[in-house]
Protein backbone atom coordinates (compact mmCIF):
# COMPACT_ATOMS: atom_id res chain seq x y z
CA UNK A 1 0.00 0.00 0.00
CA UNK A 2 3.28 2.35 1.19
CA UNK A 3 4.63 1.91 -2.32
CA UNK A 4 1.83 2.42 -3.85
CA UNK A 5 1.45 5.17 -3.19
CA UNK A 6 5.12 6.44 -3.53
CA UNK A 7 4.72 5.59 -6.96
CA UNK A 8 1.59 8.10 -7.50
CA UNK A 9 3.45 10.45 -4.89
CA UNK A 10 6.63 10.89 -6.23
CA UNK A 11 5.63 12.07 -9.96
CA UNK A 12 3.24 14.74 -8.79
CA UNK A 13 5.82 16.31 -6.69
CA UNK A 14 8.34 16.05 -9.29
CA UNK A 15 5.79 17.52 -11.62
CA UNK A 16 5.25 20.32 -9.31
CA UNK A 17 8.66 20.81 -8.53
CA UNK A 18 9.18 21.57 -12.37
CA UNK A 19 6.60 23.34 -12.82
CA UNK A 20 8.01 25.36 -9.78
CA UNK A 21 11.14 26.40 -11.25
CA UNK A 22 10.26 27.36 -14.88
CA UNK A 23 7.74 29.61 -13.00
CA UNK A 24 11.06 30.93 -10.83
CA UNK A 25 12.64 31.78 -13.78
CA UNK A 26 10.19 33.95 -15.06
CA UNK A 27 10.15 35.89 -12.09
CA UNK A 28 12.93 38.12 -12.37
CA UNK A 29 16.26 38.92 -10.43
CA UNK A 30 18.06 42.38 -10.08
CA UNK A 31 21.00 41.87 -11.58
CA UNK A 32 23.58 44.47 -10.64
CA UNK A 33 25.59 43.79 -7.79
CA UNK A 34 27.68 47.27 -7.95
CA UNK A 35 28.91 48.44 -4.65
CA UNK A 36 26.59 50.86 -2.90
CA UNK A 37 29.34 52.79 -0.41
CA UNK A 38 28.04 56.41 0.54
CA UNK A 39 24.75 55.83 -0.75
CA UNK A 40 21.80 56.29 1.83
CA UNK A 41 18.55 53.93 1.37
CA UNK A 42 15.15 54.55 3.80
CA UNK A 43 13.21 51.08 3.71
CA UNK A 44 9.84 51.61 5.28
CA UNK A 45 8.12 48.23 7.24
CA UNK A 46 11.99 46.75 7.09
CA UNK A 47 11.72 44.66 10.01
CA UNK A 48 10.28 41.51 8.27
CA UNK A 49 9.32 39.93 4.69
CA UNK A 50 10.22 42.05 1.31
CA UNK A 51 11.53 45.11 3.29
CA UNK A 52 13.83 43.10 5.51
CA UNK A 53 15.08 41.18 2.41
CA UNK A 54 15.93 44.45 0.56
CA UNK A 55 17.33 45.56 3.38
CA UNK A 56 20.16 42.36 2.96
CA UNK A 57 20.55 42.69 -0.33
CA UNK A 58 21.42 46.37 0.18
CA UNK A 59 23.64 45.45 3.19
CA UNK A 60 25.79 43.24 0.66
CA UNK A 61 26.11 45.64 -1.44
CA UNK A 62 27.50 47.99 1.45
CA UNK A 63 24.88 50.84 1.62
CA UNK A 64 23.25 52.81 4.37
CA UNK A 65 20.47 51.70 5.06
CA UNK A 66 17.60 52.57 7.18
CA UNK A 67 15.12 50.15 9.28
CA UNK A 68 11.83 52.27 9.60
CA UNK A 69 9.67 50.30 11.83
CA UNK A 70 6.80 50.97 13.77
CA UNK A 71 8.81 49.39 16.73
CA UNK A 72 12.46 50.30 17.66
CA UNK A 73 12.91 47.13 19.14
CA UNK A 74 11.56 45.20 16.05
CA UNK A 75 14.16 47.07 13.62
CA UNK A 76 16.68 46.48 16.07
CA UNK A 77 16.08 42.37 16.18
CA UNK A 78 16.02 42.74 12.19
CA UNK A 79 19.38 44.21 12.29
CA UNK A 80 20.72 41.41 14.64
CA UNK A 81 19.34 38.83 12.50
CA UNK A 82 20.71 39.94 9.36
CA UNK A 83 24.25 40.63 10.98
CA UNK A 84 24.46 36.78 12.03
CA UNK A 85 24.36 36.29 7.70
CA UNK A 86 26.40 39.77 6.34
CA UNK A 87 28.54 42.00 8.17
CA UNK A 88 28.53 44.94 5.34
CA UNK A 89 26.84 47.88 5.14
CA UNK A 90 25.22 50.24 7.90
CA UNK A 91 22.00 49.62 9.06
CA UNK A 92 20.15 52.47 11.15
CA UNK A 93 17.04 51.55 13.04
CA UNK A 94 14.66 53.96 13.39
CA UNK A 95 10.98 54.59 14.50
CA UNK A 96 8.11 55.15 12.46
CA UNK A 97 4.41 54.68 12.68
CA UNK A 98 2.63 54.91 9.59
CA UNK A 99 -0.29 55.08 11.47
CA UNK A 100 0.57 58.48 13.40
CA UNK A 101 1.23 62.01 11.36
CA UNK A 102 2.98 63.24 14.29
CA UNK A 103 5.24 59.79 14.30
CA UNK A 104 6.05 60.34 10.52
CA UNK A 105 6.44 64.38 10.97
CA UNK A 106 9.10 63.02 13.78
CA UNK A 107 10.99 60.80 12.15
CA UNK A 108 11.03 62.96 9.09
CA UNK A 109 12.90 65.83 10.94
CA UNK A 110 15.26 63.43 13.03
CA UNK A 111 16.34 61.92 8.96
CA UNK A 112 16.88 65.24 8.06
CA UNK A 113 18.74 66.39 10.70
CA UNK A 114 20.78 63.09 11.34
CA UNK A 115 21.91 62.41 7.24
CA UNK A 116 23.19 65.03 4.84
CA UNK A 117 21.51 62.87 1.46
CA UNK A 118 19.03 60.52 1.30
CA UNK A 119 18.99 59.18 -2.54
CA UNK A 120 16.51 56.32 -2.60
CA UNK A 121 13.13 56.39 -0.02
CA UNK A 122 11.71 52.96 -0.53
CA UNK A 123 7.75 52.98 0.78
CA UNK A 124 7.20 49.38 1.22
CA UNK A 125 5.65 49.08 4.63
CA UNK A 126 1.58 47.97 4.54
CA UNK A 127 -0.88 46.35 6.22
CA UNK A 128 -3.73 43.86 5.73
CA UNK A 129 -6.70 43.61 8.42
CA UNK A 130 -9.67 42.12 7.62
CA UNK A 131 -12.00 45.03 6.64
CA UNK A 132 -15.04 43.90 8.88
CA UNK A 133 -12.61 45.00 11.84
CA UNK A 134 -12.95 48.38 10.69
CA UNK A 135 -9.64 49.72 12.05
CA UNK A 136 -8.40 53.18 12.35
CA UNK A 137 -5.01 54.96 12.21
CA UNK A 138 -4.38 57.32 15.18
CA UNK A 139 -5.44 60.29 12.89
CA UNK A 140 -8.80 59.01 12.23
CA UNK A 141 -8.61 57.33 8.67
CA UNK A 142 -9.70 53.52 7.97
CA UNK A 143 -6.09 51.19 8.27
CA UNK A 144 -5.35 50.80 4.78
CA UNK A 145 -5.90 53.97 3.41
CA UNK A 146 -4.16 55.63 6.58
CA UNK A 147 -1.21 53.57 6.43
CA UNK A 148 -0.74 52.25 2.79
CA UNK A 149 -1.32 55.70 1.28
CA UNK A 150 -1.74 58.22 3.23
CA UNK A 151 1.18 57.62 5.43
CA UNK A 152 3.25 57.58 2.68
CA UNK A 153 1.89 60.21 1.18
CA UNK A 154 2.87 62.37 3.85
CA UNK A 155 6.46 60.80 4.58
CA UNK A 156 7.49 61.08 1.09
CA UNK A 157 6.26 65.08 0.81
CA UNK A 158 7.82 65.52 4.26
CA UNK A 159 11.54 64.04 2.78
CA UNK A 160 11.18 65.43 -1.01
CA UNK A 161 13.01 68.73 -0.54
CA UNK A 162 15.73 66.64 1.11
CA UNK A 163 15.59 63.90 -1.75
CA UNK A 164 16.01 66.47 -4.58
CA UNK A 165 19.59 67.38 -3.48
CA UNK A 166 22.27 66.00 -5.76
CA UNK A 167 20.05 63.68 -7.78
CA UNK A 168 19.20 61.78 -9.19
CA UNK A 169 17.60 59.85 -6.83
CA UNK A 170 14.70 57.18 -6.54
CA UNK A 171 11.67 56.58 -4.96
CA UNK A 172 10.26 53.01 -4.99
CA UNK A 173 6.60 52.71 -4.11
CA UNK A 174 5.84 49.23 -3.77
CA UNK A 175 1.78 48.49 -4.54
CA UNK A 176 0.48 45.13 -5.90
CA UNK A 177 -1.13 43.99 -8.82
CA UNK A 178 -4.14 43.52 -6.17
CA UNK A 179 -4.37 47.22 -7.54
CA UNK A 180 -6.29 46.54 -10.88
CA UNK A 181 -8.73 45.38 -8.26
CA UNK A 182 -9.33 48.75 -7.09
CA UNK A 183 -11.13 51.68 -7.23
CA UNK A 184 -11.12 55.52 -6.21
CA UNK A 185 -14.97 56.78 -4.92
CA UNK A 186 -13.81 60.30 -3.62
CA UNK A 187 -17.52 60.35 -2.16
CA UNK A 188 -16.36 57.25 -0.03
CA UNK A 189 -12.36 57.41 0.68
CA UNK A 190 -12.55 56.66 4.68
CA UNK A 191 -14.95 53.74 3.33
CA UNK A 192 -17.74 55.63 5.39
CA UNK A 193 -20.40 54.11 3.36
CA UNK A 194 -18.99 50.85 3.78
CA UNK A 195 -17.37 48.95 1.09
CA UNK A 196 -18.87 45.57 -1.17
CA UNK A 197 -16.94 42.61 0.10
CA UNK A 198 -16.58 39.58 -2.44
CA UNK A 199 -14.64 36.62 -1.77
CA UNK A 200 -11.98 36.61 0.42
CA UNK A 201 -10.28 39.76 -1.24
CA UNK A 202 -10.31 42.79 0.96
CA UNK A 203 -11.76 45.55 -0.70
CA UNK A 204 -10.09 48.10 1.35
CA UNK A 205 -6.98 46.66 0.27
CA UNK A 206 -6.82 47.11 -2.94
CA UNK A 207 -8.34 50.48 -3.26
CA UNK A 208 -5.26 51.60 -1.05
CA UNK A 209 -2.65 49.85 -3.53
CA UNK A 210 -4.36 51.68 -6.32
CA UNK A 211 -4.14 55.32 -4.23
CA UNK A 212 -0.46 54.02 -3.67
CA UNK A 213 -0.14 53.50 -7.95
CA UNK A 214 -2.01 56.80 -8.72
CA UNK A 215 0.55 58.91 -6.17
CA UNK A 216 3.55 57.51 -7.61
CA UNK A 217 1.93 58.69 -11.04
CA UNK A 218 1.14 61.98 -10.08
CA UNK A 219 4.67 62.55 -7.75
CA UNK A 220 6.47 61.07 -11.36
CA UNK A 221 5.09 64.15 -12.78
CA UNK A 222 5.76 66.46 -10.29
CA UNK A 223 9.48 65.69 -9.80
CA UNK A 224 10.46 64.77 -13.51
CA UNK A 225 12.23 67.95 -13.23
CA UNK A 226 14.04 67.94 -10.20
CA UNK A 227 16.38 64.52 -10.26
CA UNK A 228 13.99 62.34 -9.00
CA UNK A 229 12.72 58.97 -10.20
CA UNK A 230 9.46 57.09 -9.39
CA UNK A 231 8.63 53.55 -9.73
CA UNK A 232 5.63 52.01 -8.54
CA UNK A 233 6.87 47.85 -7.81
CA UNK A 234 4.58 44.92 -8.33
CA UNK A 235 6.38 42.25 -6.51
CA UNK A 236 4.09 39.33 -7.04
CA UNK A 237 2.41 36.96 -4.64
CA UNK A 238 4.58 36.41 -2.15
CA UNK A 239 5.04 35.00 1.59
CA UNK A 240 5.14 37.71 3.92
CA UNK A 241 3.97 38.56 7.40
CA UNK A 242 1.20 40.65 5.71
CA UNK A 243 -1.59 38.37 5.83
CA UNK A 244 -0.83 37.56 9.80
CA UNK A 245 -4.13 39.39 10.80
CA UNK A 246 -6.07 37.17 8.23
CA UNK A 247 -7.62 33.40 10.18
CA UNK A 248 -7.90 30.50 8.18
CA UNK A 249 -9.07 26.97 8.61
CA UNK A 250 -7.00 24.49 8.48
CA UNK A 251 -9.16 23.21 5.24
CA UNK A 252 -8.01 26.54 4.02
CA UNK A 253 -4.76 25.74 4.37
CA UNK A 254 -5.03 22.36 2.69
CA UNK A 255 -6.80 23.88 -0.96
CA UNK A 256 -3.81 26.29 -0.56
CA UNK A 257 -1.06 24.33 -0.20
CA UNK A 258 -0.71 23.54 -3.95
CA UNK A 259 -1.54 27.40 -4.83
CA UNK A 260 1.06 28.29 -2.71
CA UNK A 261 3.75 25.21 -3.78
CA UNK A 262 3.48 26.86 -7.51
CA UNK A 263 2.91 30.53 -7.34
CA UNK A 264 3.87 31.94 -3.75
CA UNK A 265 7.21 33.69 -4.20
CA UNK A 266 9.87 33.77 -1.21
CA UNK A 267 10.56 36.90 0.31
CA UNK A 268 13.93 37.29 -1.16
CA UNK A 269 11.90 36.71 -4.68
CA UNK A 270 9.24 38.83 -3.64
CA UNK A 271 12.01 41.85 -3.10
CA UNK A 272 14.19 41.55 -6.62
CA UNK A 273 11.94 43.81 -8.58
CA UNK A 274 11.97 46.40 -5.48
CA UNK A 275 16.03 46.13 -5.82
CA UNK A 276 15.72 46.70 -9.26
CA UNK A 277 13.84 49.70 -9.67
CA UNK A 278 16.01 51.01 -6.55
CA UNK A 279 19.65 50.52 -8.01
CA UNK A 280 19.68 49.61 -11.83
CA UNK A 281 21.39 51.87 -13.65
CA UNK A 282 19.44 51.22 -16.72
CA UNK A 283 16.39 52.76 -15.48
CA UNK A 284 18.47 55.76 -14.98
CA UNK A 285 15.70 57.71 -16.94
CA UNK A 286 12.54 56.73 -16.82
CA UNK A 287 9.91 57.18 -14.29
CA UNK A 288 6.09 56.91 -13.20
CA UNK A 289 6.25 53.64 -14.52
CA UNK A 290 5.03 50.59 -12.98
CA UNK A 291 7.49 47.23 -12.72
CA UNK A 292 7.04 43.74 -12.06
CA UNK A 293 9.31 40.48 -12.43
CA UNK A 294 12.33 43.06 -13.18
CA UNK A 295 10.94 44.43 -16.20
CA UNK A 296 8.39 46.91 -17.27
CA UNK A 297 4.35 45.95 -16.33
CA UNK A 298 1.48 47.66 -18.71
CA UNK A 299 -1.60 47.47 -16.15
CA UNK A 300 -5.09 45.92 -17.40
CA UNK A 301 -6.85 48.59 -15.65
CA UNK A 302 -6.92 52.00 -17.58
CA UNK A 303 -5.57 54.73 -15.29
CA UNK A 304 -6.73 58.08 -15.17
CA UNK A 305 -4.17 60.94 -14.42
CA UNK A 306 -6.76 63.25 -13.40
CA UNK A 307 -8.16 60.75 -10.74
CA UNK A 308 -4.00 60.83 -9.51
CA UNK A 309 -4.34 64.88 -9.70
CA UNK A 310 -7.22 64.97 -7.78
CA UNK A 311 -6.35 62.13 -5.49
CA UNK A 312 -2.72 64.13 -4.95
CA UNK A 313 -4.87 67.68 -4.31
CA UNK A 314 -7.11 65.19 -1.66
CA UNK A 315 -4.32 63.41 0.15
CA UNK A 316 -2.68 66.86 0.78
CA UNK A 317 -6.00 68.49 2.36
CA UNK A 318 -6.13 65.03 4.37
CA UNK A 319 -2.56 65.22 5.50
CA UNK A 320 -2.44 68.59 6.10
CA UNK A 321 0.80 68.66 4.27
CA UNK A 322 1.44 72.61 4.01
CA UNK A 323 1.08 72.74 8.19
CA UNK A 324 4.10 70.14 8.49
CA UNK A 325 6.21 71.67 5.68
CA UNK A 326 6.22 74.99 7.93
Amino acid sequence: MVSSWCYFILPVVLFIGLLRKCRERTWGRCKNTDSLVGRVFIVTGANSGIGKETVKELAKRKATVILACRNIQTARNAISDIRTQISTGELVPMELNLASFSSIKEFATEVIKNFAEIHVLINNAGVYVPFKEQALTDDGFEIHFGVNHLGHFLLTNLLLEHLKQNGPNRIVIVTSKLFESGIIDFSNLNCEKGLVVKGRMNPAYCNSKLANTYFGIELAKRTKDNGINVYMVCPGFTYTGLFRNVKRSWFHYIIFSPVALLFLRTANQGAQTVLHCAIEPSLSNESGNIYRDCKLYISKKELDPNVALRLWDVSAKLTRINEFLK
